[in-house]
């Protein structure tokens, strides 16, 4: 019967009529507010009702039907199994032809933010319950969702309302989502947090309480978690009106409310939310002082003694035991949550609380029942957390000693703080119970330890570091090691109290040195902890003997995941970086660097990687450190014994050595100034240029650092240093048989429709370019000896260009290049020889006019052509503003008339005169700053200057130029620009253009002072990295 009910009510649902709908609606959810109408009818939802239901919530008109739908959605939503429906739900057919929907996204959220951008407060309160209903279940699975789909930037718009439902409702929601960091990184804080504060101001009008609390605690949530990197407060008058509602909330007369203020104070002053200038300091000052006077109104009674004399007064004996008692429970209770139990209630003092109350109430054996008590939760917390923290330990042995230590001592441990430091002093030969001292202590000091590792450091940090100095000592006197738990316990605590302290003394040092030495593994005392590092590695007698064993440790205990995200590739965020803790300690002690590269070289695969990855981020940050030279004869040695234990095969999957590789050519890009290469520059040049040529196109990770590598090594450095750098390259034949492949590929590879960004493929084309254009300039210009010469087809290097569809702009920069360079060399190279093919395929086709024949291996409609497409191309980029590629497109412009002059003057004429070239001008003048001083702009007028294109340009435009250069401040230009104005002038000069003798003095008053720009103007870094891909700024640009 039932189910014949619900497939008439199914059938109502597509029904044309909404009244029909509604009540359909209805029944529905009255059907599903009953746990045995939930379970009956689960497969039906599944199966049938979910994607109709969620057409018709997203289709509704009327209210009726909309709150009817609400409705029924409020009760699925109970259900952790249909809420996982509903949010995994695919689209239907009809869906997916609806352009409401984007493609990829959760229908669910975007029908609820549709409803949430209606105008009527009771569905935007319903939508936004129902957001919180579903986020409740797993704000960590759901809240991406909403995220994604912009709903948090319409809870904040909701805000502005002063409906108490509506406002309850948004506050929850985004209190949920501010559990998912996605939503900080987003920028809805960032968007919604003005709307935040004056929704504060506004409900602190209205008498409710649990509001005000809960958006107090709504602004707390999002002041603690708001990544550093992103700055809520970006306007000065937004921060000021935070304070003014902090203000007015320290001061309520309700207690509850005034705590949770004081709460999102303590948030509100971090650094990170008052570092951007200016900074209100009058209003911070009166906030604090609102705070500290409302706390001294709160402050319990004043006593001489510590916190457990006020537990004196306040609590019995009895009443602490039922309460010890009672959490003890919960271990066995609730299992599955020991650990986060047991971590919270350490993070809350409870250890610091539980020994003040057996020091208080149980010393001389008085309360038997509450030490008793108190002891057996100590011992419960501390077996729980061990249990937590090593899980990586093969421990079982370890724990049933600890298990036995702490059933021991713990019920004897009746001492106050300050009683138990002085305890770790004694010395065993002084006290009549050697075994009792050695117990008392060695519970202390686990007890410590878990407190400390979870942020309550009861013990002031000097005082313990003396202290468990003092064990130490006490402990080398007698020849005793205490077992490695305990001297794990004892290794942390000094390691985070040593910035409290004065540094360990020699005796302290052997001490430790000998327990270490007495250890069969390191392994068994290493906390994974970066204040233990910087503790081994901060004492040279302790970084000498073990830092290798700890570094490696290290490496192998560090998160996997992290430094899979930081290998993205160059310009990592300094989030990242910060996250990793090594890297502050390389920069003041950069001898370690020698230990990494050990262990690199001897380290597992794992550990090498992430060695890799360290060393990469060091050196992206660090500039100042000098350990280039050290990097670089380290580097050698471990490519020269890859390349020899390894065969191609090998070297293509190894995972490390494209880490490697690019760390090489990090450590070379450091180097600002063109340097001399040394031996071991030549060396690694030979061993990089043999690996290459073990592989194939395809070995992208491998190649690309390498041929940045190559390229660096011939465009900084000295021209003696240049002419063997060639030499090694271009005796390395199968170095070239890898560039032809590469260069060939070019025509076979396929590139996105769009491409929005490089692709390896691209990049490695990109390098590939690059490097053979450099290669056929130095081989030319130093006639170095060719062993093996690249064949390329004329006609696909113009048709890249004439037809430039789907190549990124970095491809076309790169190609340009080497056409450059080949034109220069008038097309005839020992390095490169140059085919033709016709459009059917016949090679070298003949010559069919004198133009051709003069112009040869070009011709006549390939020129025009190509200078057409420079032309458009150079208009593109600039509106773009891509000064690498409109240097690019210039700079050739300039080598192919220089050709076409040298070939045939009456062609090269022609060209230059062509009246396109003035639309040109214009179409770059109409775009950005309507200004001369362009270096695009300049190097095109110089062009017609020289080839004496007076149709092109005229005396008007030179004198427009020179009056603008002589009121422009040349040093405010861009080196780019006063380059390009230099060599203007210097054609105005040279060319046969008559000038006026003011003009002349203006041209040479401007070279002047251009000269003494170039002498004064800093130094900048000619290699870039564009993508991944290494760029001579000058190799484009001259």
């Amino acid at each position: 019967m039932l189910g014949n009910l619900v497939d008439h009510l199914l059938m109502g649902l597509t029904y044309p009529n909404e009244g029909v709908k509604a009540a359909v609606c209805y029944l529905y959810g009255k059907l599903y507010s009953s746990p045995v109408g939930t379970e009956r009818l689960s497969a039906h939802f599944t199966e049938r009702l979910c994607g109709l239901f969620l057409n018709t919530l997203r289709h509704a008109q009327t209210k009726e039907l909309q709150v009817n739908c609400l409705g029924l959605l409020k009760e699925l939503l109970k259900s952790d199994h249909f809420v996982s429906i509903l949010m995994n739900n695919s689209k239907t057919e009809e869906e997916s032809e609806n352009p409401d929907f984007l493609e990829g996204e959760n229908p669910l959220p975007l029908v609820l933010k549709k409803l949430l951008l209606t105008r009527d407060e009771m569905l935007q309160a319903a939508s936004s319950h129902c957001m919180a209903a579903v986020l409740v279940h797993s704000p960590s699975r759901y809240a991406p969702a909403f995220i994604h789909a912009d709903v948090p930037e319409f809870l904040f718009e909701c805000l502005s309302c002063t409906n108490e439902i509506l406002i309850w409702s948004v506050y929850c929601c985004l209190l949920l989502l501010t559990e998912e960091r996605l939503f900080f990184s987003k920028c809805h804080t960032v968007y919604g947090v003005e709307s935040l504060v004056r929704s504060l101001r506004d409900v602190l009008q209205l008498n409710n309480v649990e509001l005000h609390k809960q958006g107090l605690l709504l602004f707390t949530e999002i002041l603690k978690r708001q990544p550093v990197e992103i700055k809520l407060f970006t306007n000065r008058g937004v921060c000021k009106e935070a304070i003014d509602v902090l203000m007015e909330t320290v001061n309520c007369p309700v207690l509850e409310v005034a705590v949770e203020a004081v709460k999102a104070v303590a948030a509100f002053l971090r650094k990170d939310h008052l570092s951007s200038p200016p900074v209100p300091y009058e209003e911070l000052q009166k906030l604090l002082e609102a705070v500290l006077k409302r706390c001294a109104d709160l402050s319990p009674p004043q006593s001489n003694k510590r916190h457990a004399s006020y537990l004196e007064r306040a609590v019995s004996p009895s009443v602490m035991e039922v309460f010890i008692s009672a959490l003890n429970t919960l271990f066995t209770v609730m299992p599955n949550m020991r650990d986060k139990f047991s971590k919270k209630l350490v993070s809350s003092s409870f250890i610091r609380l539980t020994l003040e109350l057996k020091a208080r109430f149980c010393s001389v054996q008085s309360n038997p029942v509450l030490n008793q008590a108190c002891s057996s939760f100590l011992y419960n917390l501390c077996l729980s957390l061990y249990s937590a923290m090593e899980k990586e330990r093969d421990s079982s042995q370890e724990e049933q000693e600890m298990s036995e230590l702490l059933q021991k001592g713990l019920p004897q441990l009746n001492y106050t703080v300050p009683e138990s430091l002085l305890l770790l002093t004694e010395n065993p030969e002084s006290f009549c119970l050697d075994q009792s001292l050695c117990s008392h202590q060695h519970c202390f000091i686990l007890l410590l330890y878990f407190a400390y590792t979870l942020g309550d450091r009861f013990v002031p940090e000097a005082e313990l570091f003396l202290a468990i100095k003092s064990f130490l000592l006490s402990a080398q006197d007698c020849g005793d090691c205490p077992p490695p738990y305990i001297f794990r316990a004892v290794l942390y605590l000094l390691a985070v109290c040593q910035d409290k302290g004065k540094d360990l003394d020699s005796r302290s040092l052997c001490a430790i040195k000998r327990i270490l030495d007495s250890l069969p593994d390191l392994g068994l005392v290493y906390v994974h902890c970066p204040l233990l590092l910087n503790f081994f590695l901060h004492y040279p007698e302790l970084m000498g003997r073990f830092g290798h064993q700890v570094l490696q440790l290290w490496f192998s205990w560090e998160d996997c995941n992290q430094t899979e995200t930081e290998e993205a590739g160059f310009g990592m965020s300094d989030q990242l970086n910060c996250a990793n803790p090594l890297l502050p300690i390389l920069k003041s002690n950069s001898s370690i660097l020698l230990i990494l590269l050990d262990l690199v070289c001897l380290g597992s695969v794992d550990v090498a990687r992430k060695v890799l990855v360290t060393l990469r981020s060091f050196l992206e940050r660090n500039e100042d450190v000098l350990v280039c030279d050290l990097l670089r004869s380290q580097f050698l040695q471990i490519l020269q014994q890859l390349l020899v234990e390894s065969s191609s095969a090998s070297l293509q999957a190894n995972r490390n050595l494209p880490l490697l590789l690019n760390l090489l050519f990090l450590v070379q890009l450091r180097s600002r100034d063109v340097r001399e290469l040394d031996s071991t520059d030549f060396r690694l040049l030979h061993q990089v240029s043999n690996l290459c040529g073990k592989c194939t196109p395809r070995d992208a990770d491998l190649l690309q650092p390498s041929l940045n590598f190559l390229y660096w090594s011939l465009h900084q450095t000295t021209p003696s240093s240049q002419q063997r750098a060639v030499a090694v390259l271009l005796s390395n034949v199968s170095l070239l048989e890898l560039l032809q492949k590469i260069l060939q590929c070019t025509w076979l590879w396929s590139s996105p429709s769009e491409p929005t960004y490089l692709s390896s493929e691209d990049a490695l084309l990109c390098s590939g370019w690059l490097l053979a254009a450099s290669l056929l300039i130095y081989q030319h210009r130093y006639n170095a000896e060719v062993h093996q010469t690249l064949s390329l087809d004329l006609t696909e290097v113009l048709n890249a260009i004439i037809f430039r569809k789907k190549k990124p702009i970095l491809l076309l920069v790169s190609i340009l290049q080497f056409l450059r360079a080949i034109l220069r060399q008038n097309f005839s190279s020992l390095l490169v020889t140059v085919i033709q093919t016709t459009a059917q395929g016949a090679r070298e086709p003949q010559l069919t006019s004198l133009e051709d024949s003069a112009l040869h291996p070009l011709a006549v409609r390939q020129v025009f052509s190509l200078v057409v497409s420079l032309q458009n191309l150079l208009v593109h980029v600039y509106l773009q503003k891509d000064l690498l590629l409109s240097q690019a497109v210039v700079a050739c412009l300039e080598t192919l008339l220089e050709y076409l002059y040298v070939k045939n003057q009456d062609v090269a004429l022609h060209v230059a005169s062509q009246p396109w070239h003035r639309f040109l001008l214009f179409t770059l003048l109409s775009g950005g700053r309507k200004s001369f001083m362009q270096p695009e702009i300049l190097r095109v007028m110089t062009l017609f200057v020289k080839y004496q294109s007076s149709n092109i340009i005229s005396q008007k435009e030179i004198s427009q130029i020179l009056q603008e250069a002589a009121e422009a401040k040349l040093s405010e230009l861009p080196e780019a620009t006063c380059r390009a104005l230099r060599l203007f002038l210097r054609q105005i000069q040279s060319s046969c253009h008559q000038m006026e003798p003011m003009q002349a003095g203006t041209v040479q008053t401007l070279l002047e002072s251009l000269l003494g720009q170039t002498r004064t103007r800093a130094k900048y870094q000619d290699i870039v990295c564009l993508g991944s891909v290494a760029v001579s700024l000058s190799h484009i640009r001259d």
